[in-house]
C-alpha cells in the first residue's frame, strides 16, 4: 500500500530526531575535520624525522663528546676572515696547515689521500667540522701506520680527510679542525684518536659530514 509524502515525512522526522539520520551536512563537516587531523598529523611525524636526520637524532650520529675548544687537546688559534673564492684561486693563510680562512666552494670526500689536497679545499673542510690529518711521512711503513690508525677511528670514515703536505717538517702530522691543531712527531694513535672524538662535528660555522 503506497505510503503518503505526509507519513514519510513525519518517518524522516522522527529519525532525524532519535539521531538514525545524520545531516548530510554535517557528516561532509566531519569527514573535512578527520581530513585536515590526518595532514596535520603526517606533516608532524614527517618533521619529526626530518629534524632527527638533520641533527644526528636517534644516537645514529657520531658528533664526539665536547662542544668547543678542550684544553689539552690541540691549542686553539686564530679563526680567520672565511668566505668561498673562487675554484683554483690561492688564499695566504696565518699558519700552515691552515685552521681556519676563505676556501675553495667544494670540500674534499672523507678517505686517506697519497696526493696533496690543497689548502683551500680543505679549509672548506673544517669550516664543517670535518678534521683534517696532513702527514709528511718519509717512509712508507709510516704512511701505512697512519692509514691503519686513521682507518681504525670510525669517526674519520664520516668526519676525516688525510692528506700529505709538504709544508711541515719531514716525520711530522698535524690535526687540524676549525680554530684547533695538534701537531707532532711520528704516528701517536692514541693522540689521533682523542682529537677525533673531542672535535668531530664539534668546531666550525657548519656542522656538515665529509
Amino acid at each position: 500500500m503506497p505510503v503518503s509524502r505526509r507519513r514519510r515525512g513525519r518517518a524522516a522526522t522522527r529519525a532525524a530526531r532519535s539521531g538514525n539520520l545524520v545531516p548530510s551536512n554535517r557528516r561532509k563537516k566531519t569527514n573535512k575535520l578527520y581530513l585536515v587531523a590526518s595532514v596535520v598529523i603526517a606533516v608532524l611525524v614527517i618533521s619529526s624525522f626530518a629534524f632527527a636526520s638533520f641533527s644526528g637524532g636517534g644516537g645514529s650520529s657520531e658528533t664526539g663528546n665536547a662542544s668547543g675548544y678542550v684544553s689539552g687537546v690541540g691549542v686553539e688559534v686564530d679563526i680567520e676572515e672565511s668566505t668561498h673564492v673562487e675554484e683554483g684561486e690561492t688564499v695566504s693563510y696565518t699558519t700552515s696547515p691552515p685552521a681556519s680562512g676563505n676556501h675553495w666552494p667544494v670540500p674534499a670526500p672523507c678517505g686517506f689521500y697519497t696526493e696533496p689536497i690543497p689548502d683551500e679545499r680543505a679549509v672548506h673542510n673544517m669550516e664543517h667540522g670535518n678534521i683534517v690529518v696532513s702527514y709528511n711521512l718519509p717512509a712508507e711503513e709510516d704512511v701505512s701506520a697512519l692509514r691503519d690508525a686513521v682507518n681504525d677511528i670510525g669517526l674519520n670514515r664520516v668526519w676525516g680527510v688525510s692528506r700529505p703536505y709538504s709544508g711541515i717538517e719531514p716525520g711530522q702530522i698535524v690535526l687540524n679542525t676549525w680554530g684547533v691543531m695538534d701537531s707532532f712527531s711520528g704516528v701517536d694513535k692514541d693522540r689521533i684518536g682523542t682529537f677525533f672524538e673531542t672535535y668531530s662535528g664539534v668546531m666550525g660555522p657548519e656542522r656538515i659530514p665529509c
